[in-house]
């Protein structure tokens, strides 16, 4: 029988456990013991009040709100079960600091997710990469040669029979009794909604979680466009299947649209087809046609929870995720305004004043932070999600590094889609400096959420490949400054790179490049302790709920 990392770390007896293909571990049955190393990393976190004015909304509006909120702390629950273990709240109560305690929870374990997963107590072993999706005493070996069915599902967990062999139980099952519960809610807050599409969405969302089948919802949600309160809510990315990349994860966002500056941003997405063709790569890594229904709105999010809310917290969203609803509708791109204008004002400001030249610092802006992190969201539609040579979508193909790729596309087609449209005079505030050197400091700040996670080996890539081809450089007191003309050719040859990895499901061409340069330079790692020495916040944790907003 195979015991959980939960059992562990706390064991509610004071006994030693041991369990089948794992190492006996012992236990203090006080209190987990902080590693001496992290008491400096338990202040990386700047709590932000996540609130905004719901002033204009209906008394049955701010009843959907608080509906929908109660939702998302069962989808909390879930995520901890597949992220760490099935017992929250014995684990954080045998934590007696009050600081330590608040940043497993901020972690979701006893993990660092800034620090590659890292664990912080003395007695915690590595975290597995198939996090708790998978038996942790299956090997790669094992499931590759295996034959069961749903292998690769995105909702199901790969577990063991009766006779030790690899099977699959779906989330429906597996999560029957939350997932029932949060149906209800969805339900419920349906009854509320005056915005009939809104409401057509919450109640085929509360179908999806009972059947699994979440492609039918993923359209309903890409059929709205006039609703002023959204939620995301479900099993939805892949990041924390770090083995495979293959199971998604439950996640949460509540969200108030921003009408005003999602008008602003309605524009831009009619120019995607025009982009794609424009992509500097061969024609045969284009020939997919962006959705048409792909759209631009600003939000203010009053609450996270599960996979959103642990670590780094997400400030723009680009679903659905589902490649048939892309091709045929596009997606839907979500800039969360209030929590994007938090990490410009706490962190990378700061950081520009460290790391960039003065002569370069005024040309970061957030209107440039919006901007490279919304194209970031608008470049996922670019480029191609199957393959050119029959290996199946680029996910598949990819395997674990598929999403990593994917963010580094993201980030690299962004920048072209900004110069592209800066031509055209469609975006007219600020220059081309603003943007790529906001985007250089902004680099800084992702980069030290840690090289384990997607978007770290993908920022550590880019940023190895724009070092090597000069795009930026480095003076004696360790401050960068952007060349103009290197970083366009950069850019450009790392999406044509990039493009063809995934039109090639290249996996072997993905992994050495992700081996070479998805790690962080010594001189690097000294230049970001420079700003963990000025007291600079990695990112951002929330007080939000309910009573914050006043329901």
């Amino acid at each position: 029988m195979k015991i959980s990392h939960l059992a562990s770390i706390i064991l509610l007896a004071t006994s030693t456990l041991s369990g089948c293909n794992e190492k006996t571990v012992s236990v203090n049955p006080q209190s987990p013991q902080l590693l001496d190393s992290y008491q400096s990393r338990l202040d990386i976190y700047t709590p932000v009040t996540l609130t905004t004015d719901l002033s204009h909304l209906s008394d049955n509006q701010k009843k959907m709100i608080a509906l929908l909120i109660e939702a998302s702390d069962i989808i909390d629950d879930l995520f901890w079960q597949q992220a760490f273990g099935p017992d929250k709240k014995a684990f954080l109560s045998a934590i007696s600091d009050e600081k330590v305690r608040k940043f497993a929870d901020i972690n979701y374990g006893p993990w660092d997710r800034l620090a590659g997963d890292k664990a912080f107590f003395t007695t915690v072993e590595e975290k597995p990469l198939g996090a708790e999706f998978y038996p942790h005493d299956m090997t790669k070996e094992e499931f590759e040669t295996a034959d069961f069915p749903d292998k690769k599902g995105l909702y199901s967990l790969v577990r063991r029979d009766k006779n030790g062999q690899l099977t699959t139980i779906a989330y429906s099952e597996a999560y029957s009794e939350q997932l029932n519960r949060i149906a209800v809610i969805l339900e419920k807050a349906a009854t509320f909604a005056a915005d009939k599409e809104f409401a057509n969405y919450l109640t085929m969302r509360a179908e999806a979680l009972r059947t699994d089948n979440y492609q039918p919802s993923d359209f309903a949600w890409m059929e709205m466009k006039n609703n002023p309160i959204d939620v995301v809510i479900g099993p939805i990315e892949t990041y924390e299947d770090q083995l495979y990349g293959y199971r998604a994860a439950f996640e949460s966002y509540v969200l108030i649209k921003d009408m005003a500056w999602s008008e602003k941003l309605a524009k831009y997405a009619a120019y995607l087809p025009e982009l794609q063709k424009g992509l500097p790569v061969s024609k045969k890594y284009k020939q997919e046609i962006p959705g048409s229904d792909a759209d631009l709105n600003a939000y203010d999010v009053i609450y996270y929870a599960g996979h959103s809310n642990a670590g780094s917290k997400t400030i723009a969203i680009n679903l659905p995720n589902d490649e048939e609803v892309q091709l045929k509708k596009g997606t839907r791109r979500l800039q969360l305004k209030n929590a994007m204008q938090a990490k410009f004002d706490s962190i990378l400001v700061p950081i520009a004043k460290q790391l960039i030249v003065p002569e370069q610092r005024k040309h970061v802006s957030f209107t440039a932070f919006f901007a490279n992190t919304m194209f970031h969201e608008v470049a996922h539609g670019l480029g191609i999600k199957n393959t050119i040579n029959n290996n199946g979508t680029v996910r598949q193909a990819l395997k674990e590094h598929a999403s990593a790729l994917e963010e580094g596309k993201a980030d690299i087609l962004g920048l072209y889609m900004i110069r592209q449209l800066l031509k055209k005079g469609v975006i007219t505030e600020g220059q081309l400096e603003d943007y790529y050197t906001t985007f250089l400091a902004g680099i800084f700040r992702s980069v030290r959420f840690g090289a384990s996670s997607a978007h770290g080996k993908a920022n550590m890539v880019r940023f190895n490949y724009f070092a090597e081809q000069g795009a930026f450089t480095r003076n004696e007191q360790g401050q960068y400054s952007v060349n103009m003309e290197k970083m366009t050719n950069a850019i450009d040859g790392l999406s044509k790179l990039i493009l063809e990895f995934q039109g090639n499901g290249d996996y072997q061409g993905v992994d050495k490049l992700v081996k070479k340069s998805g790690i962080i330079p010594q001189e690097l790692a000294s230049d970001l302790a420079r700003l963990e020495n000025a007291g600079i916040p990695v990112d951002i944790t929330f007080n939000q709920g309910k009573k914050i907003l006043g329901l």
